[in-house]
């Protein structure tokens, strides 16, 4: 475990990543090289039934100060600048998008053995402020995020959690949308040799009185090599298999049943990292 409560994004993060993360039904394909100089260029494809998007990044680093520049296929320009520990525990983002003037946007984010805080501005007239604060220890930390808009004067998100965290074991509790959706949810590592855990994550909406209830779990079949499956309550199954077959390339094949539709379809998506 780090040291310190981390960021209030921080909060469920295991296990939504075991949920979660690497599943898709789309066709991905992304390649990253590097220059001598060490500027990174990654270059990514994704097919979506018959929609194909694309985009290239390019990534400097200078000291503590990362530059990523991104363009799409909608000929739309991504600058992100990232200053790292200008002060101790202090890292500054910068982040706006051509041709959007209303995109611009000023994070901080401070890590302290007790606090994690992180808040941003939009660069506009009439900015909107969201704020995130996270107390406590590595161990147990309750934190809240909302955000203000200061245009409308209404306060657009509000949401609180609590975490609980130990050698093996992590568990949350979150109240989100302004306290109309309660979610708590579980990460458990079985078995760290084999990169072995298992996770659930159970969310309940007030105003339509209905829960989603998903459960999953993964494990290393080898040290390049990793299954992971879930299913959730309304009878979505979903299975991966990702494998690093050269450092820094993965390939991750994914698939998703819907065991309670009356025609059984299945969904195959295949992503490609390379990275030479």
């Amino acid at each position: 475990m780090g040291k310190g409560p981390g960021l209030y994004s921080d909060i469920g993060k295991k296990a939504r990543d075991l949920l979660y993360k690497d599943y898709q039904s789309d066709h991905k394909f992304t390649i990253t090289s590097f220059s001598p100089t060490g500027v990174a260029l990654t270059a990514s494809g994704t097919k979506a039934g018959d929609l194909f998007l694309a985009d290239v990044n390019i990534q400097l680093k200078n000291k503590n100060i990362t530059t990523d520049i991104k363009v799409d296929t909608s000929s739309n320009l991504f600058t992100t600048i990232t200053v790292d520990e200008p002060t101790p525990g202090l890292k500054a983002i910068f982040s706006f998008k051509v041709p959007d003037s209303r995109s611009g946007k000023m994070e901080l984010q401070y890590l302290h053995d007790y606090v994690g805080i992180s808040t941003s501005i939009g660069l506009t007239a009439n900015p909107v402020v969201n704020f995130s604060g996270l107390m406590g220890s590595n161990a147990l930390a309750l934190g809240a995020d909302v955000s203000f808009d200061s245009q409308t004067g209404d306060l657009t998100k509000c949401n609180t959690g609590l975490s609980f965290c130990n050698a093996d074991l992590i568990a949350a509790l979150t109240l989100n949308n302004k306290g109309d959706s309660l979610s708590a949810s579980y990460y458990h590592l079985v078995n760290p040799l084999i990169n072995r855990a298992v996770g659930a994550e159970v969310t309940h909406s007030f105003s339509t009185n209905a829960n989603t209830i998903t459960v999953g779990t993964q494990q290393s079949l080898d040290p390049l090599t990793t299954v992971k499956a879930r299913v959730n309550n309304y009878g979505k199954a979903s299975a991966l298999i990702q494998h690093q077959w050269r450092p820094s390339s993965i390939i991750t094949i994914s698939g998703e049943v819907d065991t309670k539709a009356i025609e059984k379809t299945a969904k195959i998506g295949l992503a490609l990292a390379l990275m030479p």
